[in-house]
């Protein structure tokens, strides 16, 4: 096993023990980690981390749950995996809810939902789309379409590319602002590019066009993967990494989800013949750099660092409110960094097969 590979397995066997899935929100970070160790169990054919995925949803479907916006919806992606690895009707229950949410939420601009649905936090920000949703519900939507043979999900699945490129994406730099304000009419912050939500698309993206049929839309998906990539390509930094906010090189500290989310859309894009080989070695650049920085932090286990908290774009001075926040919150093991990493070797697993 190569040992990059392999030092990964060792940090998601050592979450696996230090973090209790009972104890984990039923929330998007926490999702995608579920989703990330679902995948790995897949490589590695075995149910190594099936438990854990049931504990977590079991444990929430008897507390009871919510899904009300993209953040909510995201742990879709744990039931859907054991509803198709155990056959067992509780599961599918909780897809099927996240599947009325796609259909039947309110659409605030071309057929997508507000970021925060009809939550209670929703009441308390502006009707906007985050460029978080690109992963939240979009992967899900496309690979539960493709699945289950649903038009109409589809449908709504193959135009979300194009929508998140006419609303987030900038036209100069290419790269993605974190929001849309509806009613206001502007991206927000307007040129700040903060980097876990560039990580999204890049990481996002190729996982939608494994869903999508041919067709106009997957290639409008395909360029917004190569048009962004190319941009990225000149704000990693000589040790690999991407910064918290990408245009502020030097400003604002290396981020290690960021940099693994990129490292995993492009491997799986050059892996699947999205991107040009080009892209491969500062891929493995950025991988080997987050993996060479696991540490051993506490029980002589492994831990992630340099993983910012959770961000959104406050406001007013959203520049300052991305440093805060940062300041705020602990950098070490967050669920989504570590679901990022995991997404970003198995790939590279896959590059190795």
């Amino acid at each position: 096993m190569d040992k990059y590979f392999e030092k990964t397995l060792q940090l998601a066997d050592a979450a696996t023990k230090r973090f209790a899935p009972e104890g984990l929100k039923w929330m998007w970070g926490e999702a995608l980690l579920m989703h990330s160790l679902g995948i790995l169990n897949d490589l590695l054919g075995d149910d190594r981390y099936t438990d854990y995925i049931k504990r977590y949803a079991d444990h929430h479907i008897e507390k009871g749950l919510r899904v009300d916006q993209s953040d909510t919806l995201a742990p879709t992606l744990a039931t859907y995996y054991l509803q198709k690895k155990l056959c067992d009707e509780k599961y599918k229950e909780i897809t099927d809810r996240g599947i009325d949410y796609i259909k039947n939420s309110e659409k605030i601009i071309n057929n997508m939902p507000n970021h925060l649905g009809s939550s209670p936090e929703g009441k308390m920000y502006p009707r906007s789309i985050w460029v978080d949703s690109i992963m939240m519900y979009g992967v899900f939507s496309a690979l539960y379409a493709k699945e289950n043979d649903i038009d109409w999900l589809m449908d709504f699945a193959k135009t979300q590319p194009k929508f998140f490129s006419d609303f987030l994406q900038d036209k100069e730099t290419k790269l993605f602002v974190h929001s849309y304000w509806v009613k206001q009419g502007k991206k927000y912050p307007d040129n700040l590019f903060w980097g876990r939500g560039n990580g999204w698309v890049v990481a996002a993206m190729p996982m939608l066009l494994d869903n999508l049929p041919e067709g106009p839309e997957k290639e409008r998906a395909k360029n917004i993967l190569v048009e962004i990539s190319e941009s990225l390509l000149k704000y990693q930094r000589e040790d690999g990494y991407f910064e918290l906010i990408l245009n502020k090189p030097g400003k604002t500290k290396k981020e290690s989800s960021a940099t693994a989310l990129i490292a995993s859309g492009w491997m799986h894009g050059v892996r699947k013949g999205y991107l040009d080989s080009k892209f491969l070695q500062p891929a493995k650049k950025s991988f080997y750099a987050v993996v060479d920085d696991l540490q051993v932090y506490k029980d002589g286990m492994l831990s992630m660092d340099y993983i910012s908290g959770p961000t959104i774009p406050v406001q007013i001075f959203p520049y300052a409110g991305y440093r805060i926040q940062r300041l705020v919150f602990k950098e070490i093991d967050w669920s989504y960094g570590l679901a990022a990493l995991f997404f970003a070797a198995a790939n590279y697993e896959m590059l190795n097969k």
